[in-house]
């Protein structure tokens, strides 16, 4: 299947804004989708996707996604997709690996529905294993792996406490992030539960359970601006979707 990568943008930022592009509209099973990033010593990169990924039943293989983010030192990179919505009787396995060296930074989103919440789907796909990790030169910084299979569960604890959207945020810099962690904690509302805490070195791990598409992307907008003016030190970048 395809994959285009846009030429890169430039939004007044210093980051150069690359669109990862879907032409087929989702995953099916047996895709197999490879994305390798590589970003230099100096650069700064922010990657994304013009709208959230959808992955569509399948009678047979699931398809399969995997990232690998290898930073050089004083690297900059921002991976932000938009959530991934996985339909009933999806199965979808993705792998993110990030080499994140001494003096690089990244901002991570890793994001997901429970299924297409307005129809009524939700964790009703045969499988959804998610497997993420990030290293540095002294090991690892963190490895978190899910795994959800077989059709709809109950709503409560252990499903997301009832919200259909959830999120993951991973930040590596070098410094000090504690006020990262305040700023997340500001961001909880009816709507949204939100957590945060500094992993053992350099970095800062977040989770976002949301009620809905809009209190998700809200929410997500407000921590990705929140680690750029923090690590980056840079104003939020509005991304112009094409």
């Amino acid at each position: 299947m395809p994959l285009q990568v846009l030429a890169p943008v430039a939004l007044d930022d210093p980051a150069a804004v690359v669109w990862m592009l879907n032409p087929t509209g989702g995953l099916v099973g047996g895709d197999r989708l490879m994305i390798d990033v590589d970003v230099g010593s100096g650069a700064h990169a922010c990657l994304t996707t013009p709208s959230a990924t959808k992955v569509y039943r399948t009678a047979g293989a699931a398809a399969e996604q995997t990232v690998r983010l290898t930073l050089a030192p004083r690297a900059r990179l921002e991976w932000v997709p938009d959530h991934t919505i996985p339909f009933a009787g999806a199965a979808l396995r993705q792998r993110v690996d990030a080499q994140v060296p001494e003096g690089a930074s990244l901002l991570l989103i890793d994001a997901f529905a429970a299924g297409r919440v307005a129809r009524g789907e939700r964790w009703r796909f045969a499988l959804l294993d998610s497997a993420l990790t990030v290293r540095d030169a002294r090991g690892w910084l963190v490895h978190d792996r899910l795994v959800l299979r077989d059709g709809a569960p109950g709503s409560g604890l252990g499903v997301a406490e009832d919200r259909p959207y959830v999120a993951t945020v991973v930040v590596v810099a070098d410094g000090d992030l504690a006020s990262l962690v305040e700023d997340v904690a500001a961001l909880a509302a009816d709507d949204v539960d939100v957590g945060a805490a500094l992993l053992p070195r350099r970095g800062v791990l977040v989770r976002c359970l949301a009620a809905d598409a809009p209190a998700l992307g809200r929410t997500l907008e407000a921590l990705w601006a929140a680690a750029r003016g923090r690590v980056l030190e840079l104003p939020a970048l509005a991304l112009r979707k094409p």
